[in-house]
């Protein structure tokens, strides 16, 4: 089982430098970023952390394909590769559905998987060809270069995937693996997995050979009701964008968080955070000590076939910078990530 930190790039950038530097000290397998507007620039952080880190490896989980031109992407991972000398990778989508209303955009209308498996497509020829001709529903090009070219003989691209059952066959088929974000039990993995595994066994590969992520919130420390709490001051921020299909797959009607979303659509966040009781809590995220934690993804998350599990770590600056709520006895991002290194990975050794 593979470790990586999952990095909202909202601390002072040279936190975030510091962080970095450490899950790679640790030995984490990677960090990811969101390539999102609401945050600061994770391919600027990426590229400043490259030289001051030696393991661990960069890129967007997710980078959306209807914001950022499919070509752009390629550019930016292949000069993000030569920069970390081959640690570069990236995860695609077509982008968080509540950012993309803010730009006016409606996806149901942008049919978002066919526009990200022709972006998929484009990505991977520019990186392996450095140059692409191609007439497509959403991209064209006409003898299109670049001369940023990756280090790595293939960069890895996979696709972040929530609702299924087609994203999963598609990140199976055509791609290098499948980031799941927001599913914390086991159904909803045995689902995703079950469907990941057709895609790659259409394509004629082994699944099993393939990265299968679990992206999840995810706050520790020696006091689980402090990590809880922390869990549950961002649960309906992320839950908001969890289809019905995924809520009722981890155990959750979705009139039941219909009040919590309601509240954040209107701006109340406290309100938001008042109305997610502990039992949403405990469903919709990875929280409370360490011990509770790993628990938590070896019994729900591991036996589905998941070989990767990305940390989404929730600290009280992050619950600060998002809701303004300053909850003591909550451990810091960097006291999570040591607990991650010393007391959960040994588990899954």
């Amino acid at each position: 089982m593979k470790f990586s930190y999952a990095m909202l790039p909202d601390y002072p950038l040279t936190e975030s430098l510091e962080a970095v530097r450490l899950a790679d000290e640790l030995g984490f397998h990677a960090c990811y970023a969101a390539d999102e507007t609401w945050h600061k620039d994770m391919w600027l952080l990426f590229a400043a952390a490259a030289g001051s880190t030696t393991r661990i490896r960069l890129g967007p989980s997710v980078s959306p394909v209807t914001l950022r031109e499919p070509s752009l992407i390629a550019q930016a991972v292949a000069t993000l590769d030569e920069l970390s000398e081959g640690r570069a990778e990236a995860v695609l989508s077509s982008g968080n559905f509540g950012l993309l209303a803010q730009y006016g955009i409606d996806w149901q209308h942008t049919r978002p998987l066919s526009r990200t498996k022709e972006a998929l497509a484009v990505v991977r020829t520019l990186l392996d060809e450095g140059a692409i001709t191609r007439q497509g529903e959403f991209y064209s090009y006409e003898g299109l270069f670049t001369f940023a070219r990756p280090v790595q003989q293939r960069v890895p691209l996979k696709l972040g995937a929530m609702r299924g059952p087609r994203s999963f066959e598609a990140a199976g088929e055509l791609s290098d693996g499948c980031h799941h974000a927001l599913s914390y039990t086991r159904d909803a993995y045995e689902y995703a997995v079950r469907h990941i595994r057709a895609g790659a066994e259409r394509a004629g590969k082994d699944w099993r050979a393939l990265d299968i992520g679990a992206w999840v919130v995810f706050a520790t420390g020696p006091d689980s009701a402090a990590a809880k709490d922390a869990a549950r001051s961002m649960v309906g921020i992320y839950a908001s964008s969890m289809p019905a299909e995924q809520l009722v797959r981890n155990g959750v009607d979705p009139a039941e968080l219909k009040p919590v979303i309601d509240a954040i659509g209107a701006g109340d966040l406290a309100r938001g955070i008042e109305l997610t009781t502990d039992s949403l809590t405990e469903r919709l995220s990875v929280s409370g000590t360490p011990q509770e934690c790993a628990a938590r993804i070896r019994d729900e998350i591991a036996p589905a076939g998941v070989n990767h599990v990305i940390c989404a770590v929730t600290d009280r600056a992050l619950v600060r910078a998002f809701t303004g709520r300053d909850l003591e006895g909550v451990a810091d991002a960097a006291t999570q990530l040591r607990a991650i290194h010393g007391e959960i990975m040994p588990v899954f050794a």
